[in-house]
Parts: structure tokens; C-alpha cells; sequence
């Protein structure tokens, strides 16, 4: 198996489907986490609340999460093959889990204390974050920034909708 400089974290250079299915599966289980937190809650507090008009059916909410943690390993996975000898792919990876922290820190603050005000406080964050991961990204492989265009654009929808249920409640 080559690895890039003898790096303990590097990708093997081959197999690359078994390395792409392992890092969106890391993805996926690590983004479903916030799901435990959520779920308990859509029944009971998250249906007490006042949404605006454009929320979405709760049923949405799963599959275009899975859709984007997977995107975002993809992407994540991209940047990892460039090398991780490389300053710049050593940031933008370290952006990239900034990000992935602030957005599993969501749901505990929305859900898990039940508070939009505090949702607010790390989807705001985390938006900037992901601008800041997709710049960095950009500079390594342009294919990677692109996988998260469809992340920022839902995440910029649920800051809206996490403003606007913090507003009406």
C-alpha cells in the first residue's frame, strides 16, 4: 500500500473505493450522531413550535442530510488524496472539522436544549466556516469545493429557518 511521504494518515494511493466508501461512511455515521438527539424531539417539542410557511416536511430532513454528509466526504476525500505533506491540504482539512463540529453541535443546541436562540449561535458559525473550508478546498481541487455548493446552499436555508422559528417563538 503507498502512502503519500510515509504519512500515518495518508490514503493509499490504491483502493481507491474502499477509501472513498470509508471516509462518507465516517461522514454519514458521524452526521446521523445528531440525529439520536434529534428524533426524540420532532414529536415532542420541535411539533409545539411555530414554523414559518417554507419549512419542509419533517420526513425531507433525513435524506438530505445523508445526501450531504456523504457529498462532504466525497469532498473530504478529494482534498485527504492531494497529499496531507501539504500545508494547504493539511488547513483545509482542519477547516473541513471545524465545520463537521459546529454542525454536529447544532442539533444538541436546537433540539437537545431546545433552543433556537442557541441554534442560532452555531449555524451562524458554521456557515462561515463552510465558506472558509470551500475557499481553502478551491486551492487544493476545485471538484471538492464544488461537492459542498449544495451543503452551504441547505445550511443557508436552515439559518433562515432556524431564525425564523427563533422570530415566531
Amino acid at each position: 500500500m503507498s502512502t503519500t511521504r510515509g504519512s500515518r494518515l495518508a490514503l493509499p494511493k490504491r483502493r481507491p473505493l474502499l477509501t472513498i466508501a470509508g471516509v462518507v461512511g465516517i461522514c454519514v455515521v458521524l452526521g446521523a450522531a445528531g440525529g439520536l438527539i434529534t428524533a426524540p424531539q420532532i414529536q415532542t417539542w420541535y411539533t409545539t413550535l411555530e414554523k414559518p410557511g417554507f419549512t419542509p416536511p419533517n420526513w425531507v430532513f433525513g435524506p438530505v442530510w445523508t445526501l450531504l454528509y456523504a457529498l462532504q466526504g466525497v469532498a473530504a476525500w478529494l482534498i485527504w488524496r492531494a497529499g496531507l505533506d501539504r500545508r494547504i491540504v493539511r488547513l483545509a482539512l482542519g477547516l473541513f472539522a471545524t465545520q463537521f463540529v459546529l454542525n454536529i453541535a447544532w442539533s444538541p443546541a436546537f433540539f437537545g436544549l431546545e433552543s433556537p436562540i442557541l441554534g442560532l449561535v452555531v449555524i451562524v458559525p458554521l456557515w462561515f466556516a463552510i465558506v472558509a473550508t470551500m475557499a481553502a478546498f478551491s486551492r487544493v481541487d476545485r471538484r471538492a469545493a464544488a461537492l459542498l455548493v449544495p451543503y452551504l446552499t441547505w445550511v443557508t436555508f436552515a439559518t433562515a429557518l432556524n431564525y425564523a422559528i427563533w422570530t415566531l417563538n
